[in-house]
C-alpha cells in the first residue's frame, strides 16, 4: 500500500500531502481496512496546478507523434501491472475481480486508441482569395482538471487522461475518494512515461475537488460522477471561466417490446440493472414492458437474478458484488422500501443481508409507478423497477418523462418501433437490441441533467482543445505582384 507520506504528485515527484486530515477505506466485501490516505487540501491543489502550468508550454510545442508514443508506453506500463490495478479496483469498490480485469483492459485500449488518434486530429482550412487563406487549427487548452469516479476507475480515467495529454495540455487527477490507491498507482504509471508536471495527482475527498474545479489556473473540468457535484462544477466553472466537460448521473428506461424473445429479453435486463450491483451510469434503471409479455418476463427476470452469486468481488464465481459503501446501500433500500410503501409489489430481494459487506441482493419490483423514487432518482443499485404498459407508445411516452438524458435500450422486433425510439428519445445514446456495447472509439453525449460534451471517441479529442483561427494574407505590394 502506498506511503501515508506520498500522495501528492507533483514536477515528476511524489511529496507529502499539507492536509492535516485523513480517511480510510474499507473493503466493501468485508469491512477490513484498506488503507488510509489525505483527505486532500486547497495547498496540495495549488502546487498541482503550478506543476501542470509551468509543464504545458513545453508539453503543447511537443510533436504529436511524441506524445502519442508517450501513451503507447503508458499502456505497456499498465498491462504489465494489470492484475496488481484489478485487485485494488476490487479491493477498494468491491467489483467482481474478472469485472475489474476487464476495466483495465479497457483502460489499457483507450489508451492505445488515443495514441493513434493522436497525431491525425487536424482542423480545415478555407480560402478566401486566391492569395488568402484561413487555418482552423485545434490547439490544446491548457491545465485540465480530471475529476473520475469510483465505480470503473481505471477505465475513465485512462480515457480521460489519454486524450487530454495527446492533445497537448497538461493534467492534474483527482481520483474518487472511494478508490484512492488505484487512483495513485495509476497515476504513477502513466506519469512514469511523460516529462515532470505533465501529469500530476492530488488525493482527498469533495473538498479537494471543489477546491481544484474553483482553481483559476484550471483551463478545462472534465468530471465523470453524481448530478450534484457535475452541477457544482458547472457553477464554479461559469465564474472561473473554465470549459466543462461533464457526465453526470442518469436514470435509464429499458422498454420492453411485444414480440420479443422473453427470456433473451430477462437476459438483457437482468444484465443492465444488475451489472457492477447496478452501479454503472448507464445501468437500466427503470423498464417498460408491453402487457403481453409482461407475466413471462417478469418470471424469467426473476429466476435470472435469483440464479445470480453474490458475494466477495475475490471470488471468481461471483456474479455480483457489495455496493461500494454503506451511505449507497442505503440509499438504494430507501428508494426499494419507498416503493414497496407505495404499492410495489417486491418480487425477490429487498432486503439488507446480515453479516459483514455492503451486500444487497438482486432485487425485482413489479407495480412502479413514476411518482416513485426508485423510477425518478438514481438509484445506483442492483434493483430491477419494472411497470407493465398497454402500448409501445406508452412506453416511449414513459421513458421521455425524465430529467435526465443519458442513454436508453429498446428490445424490439420492429423496425418502425426501432427508428421511432432513437428519433423521439430525448438521450445521448440510444441502444437498440443490446443493453450494453458499441463499436470501438464510439462517442457519448449526454443530455439534460446528465450533463454536456463528448466523452470518449474521436470527438473527446475536440472536447479536450480549442479551436484558433488563423486568417493569412501576404502584404501588399507596390506592383501588386507579390
Amino acid at each position: 500500500m502506498r506511503d501515508r507520506d506520498r500522495w501528492v504528485l507533483t514536477d515528476g515527484a511524489w511529496t507529502a500531502s499539507a492536509s492535516e486530515r485523513h480517511r480510510t477505506v474499507a473493503d466493501p466485501a468485508t469491512g477490513e481496512p484498506v488503507g488510509d490516505f489525505p483527505a486532500g487540501c486547497a495547498e496540495d491543489v495549488e502546487r498541482a496546478v503550478d506543476s501542470a502550468r509551468r509543464a504545458q508550454p513545453g508539453w503543447a510545442r511537443t510533436a504529436p507523434a511524441e506524445r502519442a508514443a508517450c501513451l503507447h508506453r503508458m499502456a505497456e506500463r499498465i498491462e504489465a501491472r494489470a492484475d496488481e490495478l484489478a485487485e485494488l479496483v476490487t479491493g477498494e469498490m468491491g467489483k467482481p475481480i474478472g469485472d475489474s480485469r476487464g476495466g483495465v483492459a479497457a483502460g489499457i485500449g483507450t489508451l492505445r486508441q488515443y495514441a493513434e488518434l493522436g497525431p491525425l486530429h487536424r482542423g480545415r482550412s478555407l480560402q478566401g482569395g486566391w492569395d488568402a487563406t484561413d487555418l482552423m487549427v485545434h490547439e490544446p487548452r491548457g491545465v485540465v482538471a480530471v475529476i473520475t469516479p469510483w465505480n470503473d476507475p481505471v477505465a475513465i480515467a485512462c480515457g480521460l487522461v489519454g486524450a487530454a495529454v495527446v492533445t497537448g495540455n497538461t493534467v492534474v487527477h483527482k481520483p474518487s475518494e472511494r478508490t484512492p490507491h488505484t487512483g495513485a498507482l495509476l497515476a504513477e504509471l502513466m506519469a512514469a512515461e511523460l516529462p515532470p508536471g505533465v501529469l500530476t495527482m492530488v488525493p482527498g475527498d469533495r473538498h479537494a475537488g471543489e477546491a481544484l474545479a474553483a482553481h483559476p489556473g484550471v483551463d478545462l473540468v472534465a468530471h465523470v460522477g453524481s448530478t450534484a457535484a457535475g452541477r457544482a462544477i458547472a457553477a464554479v466553472a461559469a465564474r472561473t471561466g473554465a470549459a466543462t466537460l461533464l457526465e453526470n448521473g442518469g436514470k435509464d428506461p429499458l422498454i420492453v417490446d411485444t414480440g420479443v424473445d422473453v427470456k433473451w429479453a430477462a437476459g438483457q435486463a437482468a444484465t443492465g440493472c444488475f451489472a457492477n450491483a447496478g452501479q454503472i451510469c448507464t445501468s437500466a434503471e427503470r423498464i417498460y414492458v408491453h402487457r403481453d409479455v409482461a407475466e413471462e418476463f417478469l418470471a424469467a427476470l426473476v429466476q435470472r437474478a435469483e440464479e445470480l452469486r453474490v458475494g466477495p468481488g475475490r471470488d471468481e464465481e461471483t456474479a455480483l458484488g457489495p455496493l461500494v459503501d454503506r451511505a449507497q446501500r442505503d440509499v438504494v433500500d430507501r428508494h426499494v422500501r419507498g416503493a414497496i410503501e407505495a404499492g410495489a409489489r417486491l418480487l425477490t430481494g429487498g432486503y439488507v443481508p446480515e453479516g459483514p459487506g455492503v451486500f444487497y441482493p438482486p432485487t425485482v419490483l413489479a407495480d412502479c409507478t413514476e411518482n416513485m423514487d426508485v423510477m425518478r432518482e438514481e438509484t445506483f443499485g442492483p434493483v430491477a423497477a419494472v411497470r407493465v404498459v398497454e402500448s409501445f407508445d406508452e412506453a416511449l411516452e414513459l421513458a421521455r418523462e425524465s430529467r435526465y438524458g443519458l442513454a436508453a435500450t429498446v428490445l424490439t422486433p420492429s423496425m418502425a418501433n426501432a427508428q421511432r425510439a432513437w428519433r423521439e428519445l430525448p438521450v445521448g445514446t440510444v441502444k437498440i437490441n443490446a443493453v450494453f456495447g458499441g463499436a470501438p472509439g464510439g462517442a457519448a453525449q449526454p443530455l439534460r441533467a446528465s450533463g454536456h460534451g463528448f466523452g470518449y471517441g474521436p470527438e473527446l479529442l475536440d472536447e479536450m482543445t480549442h479551436t484558433k483561427v488563423v486568417h493569412l494574407s501576404p502584404l501588399p505590394c507596390a506592383d501588386n505582384r507579390g
